[in-house]
């Protein structure tokens, strides 16, 4: 790897105006673009001290051999810029978006002479309209069904369509009436744009003009005993009513807007958008980032919108962009945005309260769930899971593949109430029912390391206990490959120590750091650090997100019953159900504290001796 100091460029040779840089390896491939208010001040901070740099931030400095930069006038050509060279070189270095799913849309091909309406799941192109996206692509031909009933445009291909006009006869959509036959003559032209026309308008959120049309039209038909065409309107009608109806109304005002929300984990985030059109989402989307820990929720939530809105038509872009999370350098994000809208302004802000809030939360469900799934599908898969448990075996060096791995997480508030959790992972997969809690009291309870100490010594223990006995429980009774401790160096000492004094020696341990790159091993200064993309570090970051999880769980239930603690549970012969009647009667401890004793006797179940005890205790 180069030392930074070999190709670091003049301080003073580097301009202080907005701009781009590029650094490249020694084969002059492009590994990680950036943008900048000031270059000089960015690009130094690279290089002044790279010890103190985030690992991966780190890794791309001392993998680079040169750095080169690019002078713009404004803040927002820097953002334009840097994105175009993102997509162009796809640097290694830089955060990766990608869709948790290839989804469909509604596109109608408006630059065509005759437009086209289809399904696609394709690149965008130029002078294409596209509606979504759409959750299930069974959704959008329901949606496309429906709308040939009140405008039937042509969905043919080009083949088809050119082979209706050599013949004079139209497709089979023709003959039912899911098509106006422009092949054929049967509409014009112009008329036919205009079937195109009114179906990108109601996609768009211009749905009243068209059904307040058609019910007029339908009982003038009617008054005119037309009853023919009065059932045709009906059909459209319905048909258009339908495809409000799949629509879910969120806002009671009509409002175009874009929700984000973005769900940040240490390796991965979430993204997940409604496109909101006259009050109703109208599409869905997502993505999966690979998320770098030294870029922060505010650059995260500048590059997804930046990707969301690149390559779109400037009608595609609606006045107001809803987030969890301002975007960093948001002057420059919303002109940005507003040139992409064709010079109309565009706002992005963080809903405070009402409706757009809740739908804001409602999104940020969606997000949470998706990286759910997108964590899920990874770890059922077989596959993965035997490449993940070979990772773990071959980078920690283990004697065997780790096909039961137990997890032991310490919580606590301010070293009070201070529990433990355990949790087990076979083949790959959680077992719950092996999950155990320990609440940790005494000396164990001072610091980290002596909990932990603790904890490790009690599990094996009962470990221990079961190997020896005639009925063994499966629950302690299972040795695990692999011990994974929340923490360090020190955690991994104590749990090391504490399976040495029982005599335990041939189970491994290893700790994991908050930041989830580094493993530590026993006796060893430096940790070992797993591959970013690597299943065995997705594995081990499941396991002991779970563990926190668990005992984060079990801590706020002992916390929450300390702090319904009150000085009625130390008086003898006053049970729960008498404290509960006592409370319930008087309402509050200070008015038991007031009460006399034949107050207090008049409480069922509380006699004048009990009274005395209550009152005496609480006079103190």
């Amino acid at each position: 790897m180069a030392d930074p100091a070999s190709y670091r460029p003049a301080t003073g040779s580097i301009p202080t105006s907005p701009g781009v840089y590029k650094f490249r390896d020694p084969d002059r491939r492009v590994i990680y673009v950036g943008k900048a208010k000031n270059l000089r001040n960015r690009l130094n901070s690279y290089f002044s001290n790279p010890a103190q740099l985030h690992p991966r931030t780190s890794t791309m400095v001392h993998t680079a051999a040169s750095v080169e930069w690019t002078v713009v006038d404004t803040e927002v050509e820097a953002l334009q810029l840097e994105w175009t060279w993102i997509n162009e070189f796809n640097p290694r270095f830089n955060v990766m978006f990608r869709d948790d799913k290839s989804y469909p849309y509604l596109a109608i091909t408006m630059n065509d002479e005759v437009p086209r309406a289809f399904i696609t799941r394709g690149k965008r192109r130029k002078g294409v309209k596209y509606f979504g996206p759409f959750a299930q692509v069974w959704a959008i031909k329901d949606t496309l069904d429906l709308l040939l009933k009140a405008f039937p445009m042509r969905t043919c291909t080009a083949g088809v369509f050119r082979r209706a006009e050599r013949s004079g006869r139209p497709c089979l959509l023709g003959y039912i009436d899911k098509c106006a036959a422009p092949c054929v003559g049967q509409i014009s032209i112009n008329e036919h744009r205009d079937l195109a026309r009114s179906i990108s308008d109601f996609m768009s959120g211009n749905t009243g003009r068209f059904i307040s049309y058609r019910q007029k039209e339908m009982a003038a038909a009617a008054a005119e005993l037309d009853y023919e065409r009065a059932a045709r309107l009906r059909d459209e009608i319905a048909a258009l009513q339908k495809v409000l109806d799949k629509s879910a109304v969120v806002l009671s005002v009509n409002a175009d807007c874009d929700v984000f929300a973005l769900v940040t984990e240490e390796l991965e985030a979430s993204v997940q958008v409604f496109h909101v059109r006259q009050g109703r989402i109208r599409g869905q989307r997502g993505w999966i980032i690979e998320r770098s820990d030294d870029h922060s929720p505010a650059e995260l939530t500048t590059d997804y919108l930046r990707q969301a809105y690149t390559g779109l038509d400037a009608d595609a872009i609606p006045r107001e962009i809803l987030v969890d999370t301002l975007p960093a350098d948001l002057e420059s994000l919303e002109s940005w945005l507003s040139e992409q809208r064709g010079g109309s302004k565009v706002a992005v802000r963080v809903p405070e309260r009402g409706e757009k809030k809740a739908v804001l939360e409602t999104v940020t469900k969606n997000a949470k769930e998706a990286l759910l799934q997108h964590k899920l599908k990874r770890s059922s898969d077989l596959t993965t899971r035997s490449t993940a448990l070979k990772e773990i075996q071959e980078y920690l060096s283990l004697p065997e593949a780790p096909l039961r791995i137990e997890c032991i997480d310490i919580s606590h508030t301010q070293g009070s109430n201070v529990v433990a959790s355990l949790v087990v992972f076979e083949d790959g997969l959680v077992k719950k029912r092996d999950y155990r809690h320990f609440a940790i009291h005494g000396e164990a309870a001072t610091d980290d390391t002596a909990s932990m100490y603790d904890v490790v010594s009690r599990r094996f223990s009962r470990y221990l206990e079961q190997m020896s006995s005639d009925e063994p429980d499966d629950r302690f009774g299972y040795r695990p490959s692999l011990l994974v401790v929340d923490g360090a160096g020190p955690q991994v000492a104590a749990a090391t120590r504490a399976l040495s004094d029982l005599g335990i020696i041939d189970i491994s341990v290893v700790g994991l750091a908050k930041r989830l790159e580094e493993v530590w091993v026993p006796d060893d200064p430096f940790p070992v650090i797993l591959p970013r993309n690597s299943e065995g570090l997705f594995l081990m970051q499941r396991l002991r997100d779970e563990a926190h999880r668990f005992a984060i769980s079990y801590h706020r239930s002992k916390r929450a019953k300390a702090m319904t603690s009150s000085v009625l549970d130390d008086i003898s012969g006053l049970g729960e159900s008498k404290r509960t009647a006592l409370l319930r009667h008087f309402g509050s401890v200070k008015k038991v504290r007031a009460a006399s004793i034949d107050d207090l006797c008049e409480v069922q179940g509380i006699g004048p001796a009990l009274a005395e005890k209550i009152a005496a205790a609480l006079e103190d």
